[in-house]
């Protein structure tokens, strides 16, 4: 494989676990932001949304501290045998994952917040679970969050350059991404590779997005002529 090649598998690699890691974490934080009371509520809401506004750099340069020899998670990470996280895959997503948090959680948190309660309260009528209620009714109809959450996810952790840059470096076949991958062309003023690389970028990320958009406006169209 090529270091082109192979810098494009690991940033789709790195997108594909970030999502997945998220939905499954994102999903009950959404639903607890969404239908929570707790005096907790708008401060974790707060905490979920820093990454929108926070430079990355200063979200990696506090991930760095925090997963070094000498932070608490890396302390930790030692403690359990696997050494540091900072410049390895491993450091990528988890720092991929708190950057991306809010793509996942605000999608979810919003059409979850749109379920109707009443439908709920005739499935536990029915005897229906907690969990049986969640996957029975309110995952049918939160597919288009879902949807966006994903695409949302993905796509913007392919782009990531700030965070991904402090905590992984610059390690071909290991932490090396398109972002970085693009930076150092145009750093040699390779601009033929970094156009290829930014074009390929730019192309995939719109096709995911009229997807997105597509997929979005059957669902609703399906829901209107229900």
């Amino acid at each position: 494989m090529t270091p082109e090649w192979s810098t494009i598998w690991l940033t789709l690699k790195l997108a594909a676990i970030t999502t997945t890691v998220l939905l499954v974490i994102g999903t009950p934080l959404a639903w607890w932001l969404a239908r929570s009371k707790h005096w907790l509520r708008q401060p974790v809401a707060a905490v979920v949304a820093l990454p929108l506004v926070l430079p990355p750099t200063v979200l990696g340069f506090y991930l760095l501290l925090l997963m070094g020899p000498e932070g608490t998670v890396g302390q930790l990470t030692q403690w359990l045998g696997l050494g540091t996280l900072p410049f390895t895959f491993a450091g990528l997503v988890v720092a991929s994952v708190l950057y991306s948090l809010p793509f996942t959680v605000q999608p979810l948190q919003n059409v979850f917040s749109t379920v109707n309660g009443r439908l709920l309260e005739v499935a536990a009528t029915l005897r229906a679970s907690p969990l049986d209620r969640f996957f029975t009714v309110v995952i049918p109809l939160a597919r288009p969050g879902f949807l966006t959450a994903a695409v949302l996810t993905f796509a913007h952790t392919l782009g990531e350059f700030g965070v991904v840059l402090m905590i992984g470096g610059n390690i071909p076949g290991e932490t090396r991404v398109l972002s970085v991958a693009i930076y150092d062309h145009v750093e040699t003023l390779n601009y033929g590779q970094a156009h290829l690389l930014a074009g390929g970028m730019l192309a995939f990320s719109f096709l995911v997005l009229m997807t997105l958009y597509l997929i979005n406006g059957r669902i609703s169209e399906r829901g209107l002529h229900s």
